[in-house]
């Protein structure tokens, strides 16, 4: 398990792999150097709006917060709130009707290739598990890797040992169906990883999933973003799970009610 962050970092024959460098994957975007994000913070959004349905909706209202390099953040909130319209938009899953959101400086919405951004600094874990039914664990996890320079057989080797950094390397060869909710999850987690993502986001991780496996995937995931000094943003209506944040931000009706660190410091 030690081992974790040199498999998310190394292939398979111990060779520091090539990272693109942000600015290659971001390219050219639209920025005002009036709201570019100072240096250390991973995103920042300014006065951001989301309307639905032609305005008759409006999911975000003005929200306004920036996220520090290795940060563990926690958003909460009633469902319907607009905590899972903010994630999304962190991940180029969605856009802005308003307002400016910038990943290290560079505008989201403006990215020349935002289907790269996800793919090489993004590793995202959804409530539901998103696992394709006729590919094993093994399989399942080498999907974002099919972007990557990586031989099949270094591919294979990555995807193994990132399934034994979870704990997974006896079942890399079950299709999804034949494992437990809290086995699939912890294949999706590995599958985050695969590209080495320099940010986590985390959609409601442990919803589906009882107690014990909930707060065993909680540690997994908070022990992996210790251990590769990952930015993590987790959304979550579980006032227990966001507890474990070094930080939390609390929404309602499409604003930030409330943004606190953690008196316990992140455990």
């Amino acid at each position: 398990m030690a081992e974790s962050h040199a498999v998310v970092n190394r292939s398979a024959q111990g060779h520091e792999q090539p990272r693109p460098r942000t600015a290659d994957l971001l390219g050219p975007a639209t920025l005002n150097s009036a709201t570019s994000a100072p240096s250390g913070y991973v995103f920042e959004a300014i006065r951001i709006e989301k309307k639905f349905d032609d305005g008759q909706v409006q999911a975000l209202r003005g929200v306004n917060f920036c996220v520090a390099q290795g940060e563990f953040l926690a958003i909460t909130g009633p469902s319907g709130c607009g905590k899972t319209t903010l994630l999304r938009m962190l991940g180029a899953l969605d856009r802005p009707t308003e307002g400016t959101l910038l990943y290290r400086g560079n505008s989201i919405p403006d990215l020349h290739n935002q289907s790269r951004y996800r793919a090489h600094e993004i590793g995202f874990i959804f409530l539901a598990f998103h696992l394709l039914p006729t590919f094993t664990a093994l399989e399942n996890v080498q999907i974002p890797m099919f972007e990557t320079r990586l031989t099949l057989s270094e591919r294979r080797d990555r995807a193994f040992s990132l399934l034994e950094s979870v704990g997974l390397g006896h079942r890399h060869g079950h299709l999804p169906a034949k494992l437990s909710g809290g086995e699939r999850q912890r294949v999706a987690i590995a599958r985050s990883l695969a590209n080495a993502p320099s940010v986590l986001l985390a959609d409601e991780p442990t919803g589906n999933l009882d107690s014990e496996n909930a707060r065993l995937i909680l540690d997994l995931i908070v022990r992996l973003h210790r251990e590769q000094n990952m930015t993590l943003v987790l959304v979550t209506h579980d006032i227990s799970i966001a507890e474990r944040a070094s930080r939390t931000i609390q929404m309602k009706d499409g604003r930030i009610v409330s943004d606190r660190k953690s008196t316990i410091g992140g455990a």
